[in-house]
C-alpha cells in the first residue's frame, strides 16, 4: 500500500504532455485520478492511456463560471496538480496585448482561480508547473518568464496561507511534449539537437522526468513552499 493508494487526485491539464505523464504515474501508484482539460475528445483518449479507472472532466480554467461550477460539484481532493496552460509567446514589443492577456489568464489566473477555491484535505497538497524561464530569461519569451515567476511566488505565499496544506512548484526546462508540435519536424529536431549539445545532461527532458518530481512533491510530507527545478541544468548552462 503506497502513500497515494486510493487518494483522490485532480490533474488539471492532464490530457497531454506533462499533465498526462503525471496522471499516469499517479494512477500507477494507486491514486484515484480525475483529469480535467478543455477538450472532451482528448480527455477520453487520455483516460484510456492512464487506465486504472481514471475519470475525466471538461474544464476551461480561463472561465470563472466553469471553474465555479466544477468546484461546486467536485468535492474534496487529497492532492491537486495544475499543469494547464496556453501561452502564446514572442518578444514583448511584437506580441499582441490580447495574446499577452490570454497567456496570463491561462497559466497564472487559471491556476489562481482553482487554487483560491478548490477543496483540499488538510493533509494534502497543491502543485503548480512553472518553467525555468523564471530564472533563465529569454529575449523571445519575456512574458513566459514573468508568468512562471509569478506562479512560483504564488506558490510560496499559498504555502503560508493554506498551511498545513502543502503548496509547491515544479519548474521544467525544455521537455519534448506536444507543445512543440506547432513547429515543423525539422525545427523541432534542430531545437532538440541544440539542447542536447548545450545542456549538462546532454539530453532533452521527457514528460516522465517532470512527473517524477511531481510525485515526489505530493508524497513528501515535509516539502512545502518549494520550487523544484527539473531542467537538465538549463538554468546554469
Amino acid at each position: 500500500m503506497g502513500i497515494l493508494t486510493s487518494k483522490k487526485v485532480l490533474v488539471v491539464g492532464g490530457s497531454s504532455g506533462i499533465g498526462l505523464a503525471a496522471a499516469k504515474a499517479l494512477a500507477n501508484i494507486g491514486a484515484n485520478v480525475l483529469i480535467a482539460s478543455r477538450n472532451a475528445q482528448r480527455l477520453t483518449e487520455a483516460a484510456a492511456q492512464v487506465g486504472h479507472g481514471a475519470q475525466t472532466a471538461v474544464l476551461d480554467t480561463t472561465s470563472d463560471a466553469q471553474v465555479e461550477a466544477f468546484l461546486r460539484d467536485a468535492g474534496q481532493f487529497d492532492h491537486v496538480l495544475i499543469s494547464a496552460a496556453q501561452t502564446p509567446g514572442g518578444p514583448s514589443r511584437t506580441l499582441e496585448l490580447s495574446d499577452a492577456y490570454a497567456a496570463m489568464n491561462s497559466k497564472f489566473w487559471g491556476a489562481y482561480r482553482l487554487a483560491r477555491a478548490v477543496d483540499i484535505a488538510a493533509s494534502g497538497s497543491l502543485t503548480f508547473v512553472s518553467g525555468f524561464l523564471s530564472v533563465r530569461p529569454s529575449p523571445n519569451s519575456v512574458l513566459q518568464g514573468a508568468i512562471n515567476a509569478a506562479l512560483e511566488a504564488l506558490s510560496r505565499g499559498l504555502a503560508l496561507e493554506l498551511a498545513p496544506i502543502r503548496v509547491n512548484t515544479v519548474s521544467p526546462g525544455l521537455v519534448a511534449t506536444p507543445l512543440w508540435n506547432k513547429l515543423s519536424k525539422e525545427a523541432r529536431h534542430r531545437m532538440y539537437d541544440r539542447a542536447e549539445t548545450s545542456l549538462p545532461v546532454r539530453r532533452v527532458g521527457q514528460p516522465e522526468d517532470i512527473a517524477n518530481a511531481i510525485v515526489y512533491l505530493m508524497t513528501n510530507p515535509y516539502a512545502t513552499g518549494s520550487t523544484v527545478l527539473v531542467d537538465g541544468g538549463g538554468a546554469i548552462a
